[in-house]
């Protein structure tokens, strides 16, 4: 009988369980908190955003992209479809290849994967703090806090990421993994919220726009995002923030600040915009600065961007051409100071994690040593927002359950 340990019951720990399960092996399922997938249950708003219809490696960040070919390759989309399936468990899916259950529900999905694994015999230990995994003549000793140490003869980390605070998040796969002499990428929060440094903040938070946010840097280069902003008491948040925060947070690594545009009216190009607002203004000398904005933005927004112009009390008629001009400029190249994330505790995932290049991408084993694999977070993959990193989880859980069910002779 083999003895398996994998340690992290989130999407990937229970898919690599319920892959590798069978009469040949006794597997315990290690979670630290009271309950399996935690953050299954937060996804998605409640729906659970459980993967993406079209997934390619230009959907992810990290050091070694390419290693993603293989597993990619191996479970794809349909491949995920048919497992669910197979399970009880239906999904749907948009035109913009965000899959959800077909209930819409998250506690649906856990329920589904709860029970298969129970079915499976899937030993799960909950509220079991792993504190670390040694290894002595071919056999892991995996530490419990509290508890009498266990040994096992393969594990897998899939304890996922220092995001999510709340969730339980932890530094554990990172430092087992340094434990063994892997190289583990620095980590940093990603799909988080910003904090900027400037602007009076207070005065506009809560309010949400739409808008084009592009990096203004020499480190990287046409990268932009359209979605919604929420401008909040510490900075920015919303959609298109959490978008081009995988960016941002990486560069934060290397720079004290970053500068990011936000192109309020992204509908029309400056030439456009320029013959609006000259139009407005020969039609209505009469209007206030603020006024004419209010019809193009929120009027918390104006009221704080026309004061950094210094035209909050301004009439149309007043205005020179060159005013015009500048105000053209500032409304598509509204420009803030990121000084720093919003920090692990509310970022959705984290980049960096175990290199890759140490990592047989078709099994997910340690190339460094025998029977030690990782998935999901742990590694140095992060994906875009949209189901994405879940993809991930659910494919490398797979590969390496296949690999772990293995009976090697």
């Amino acid at each position: 009988m083999v003895n398996i340990a994998i340690i992290g019951g989130g999407a990937s720990g229970i898919m690599a369980a319920l892959i590798a399960k069978n009469d040949n092996n006794k597997i315990d399922l290690y979670e630290k908190n009271s309950s399996l997938g935690k953050k299954l249950t937060v996804s998605g708003n409640g729906k659970c955003n459980i993967t993406n219809v079209n997934i390619s490696k230009n959907d992810y960040f990290g050091n070694n992209i390419d290693f993603l070919e293989i597993p990619l390759q191996k479970f794809d989309y349909k491949k995920m479809e048919n497992f669910c399936n197979s399970l009880g468990l239906y999904l749907s899916y948009g035109s913009d290849g965000k899959v959800y259950p077909r209930s819409y529900e998250a506690a649906s999905v856990l329920a589904v994967f709860e029970e298969s694994l129970k079915r499976k015999k899937v030993n799960i230990l909950l509220s079991k703090e792993i504190t670390g995994v040694k290894k002595k003549d071919n056999k892991f000793i995996v530490n419990i806090k509290n508890e009498k140490p266990q040994i096992y003869d393969k594990v897998l980390v899939s304890s996922g990421s220092r995001a999510f605070g709340k969730l339980g998040a932890t530094k554990i796969s990172e430092e087992i993994a340094e434990s063994f002499g892997h190289n583990v990428y620095e980590s940093y929060p990603a799909l988080v919220q910003l904090e900027t440094k400037g602007k009076k903040n207070s005065l506009i938070s809560g309010t949400k726009i739409e808008a084009k946010v592009s990096i203004v840097s020499k480190q990287v280069k046409d990268i932009s995002v359209f979605g919604d902003v929420l401008f909040t008491k510490y900075g920015l948040s919303g959609f298109a923030i959490l978008d081009i925060s995988l960016y941002v947070s990486k560069l934060l690594l290397k720079e004290k600040e970053v500068i990011l545009s936000i192109d309020m009216i992204p509908e029309f190009d400056k030439n456009e915009l320029y013959s609006i607002l000259l139009q407005t203004c020969k039609k209505n000398p009469d209007y206030s600065y603020e006024m004419m904005l209010h019809g193009l933005l929120p009027m918390k927004v104006v009221k704080l961007f026309s004061s950094e112009l210094n035209f909050s009390q301004k009439k149309l008629g007043e205005l020179t051409i060159k005013e015009i001009k500048q105000s053209v400029y500032a409304l598509k190249e509204w420009r803030w100071r990121v000084v720093d994330t919003h920090g692990f505790d509310f970022a959705e995932v984290c980049g960096g994690g175990v290199d890759t290049t140490e990592i047989k991408p078709d099994s997910m084993e340690s190339k460094l040593v025998k029977n030690l694999y990782f998935s999901g977070e742990a590694l140095d993959i992060v994906g875009k927002r949209g189901g994405f990193n879940f993809a991930f989880a659910w494919t490398s859980g797979y590969l390496a359950g296949k690999s772990l069910g293995k009976i090697k002779k």
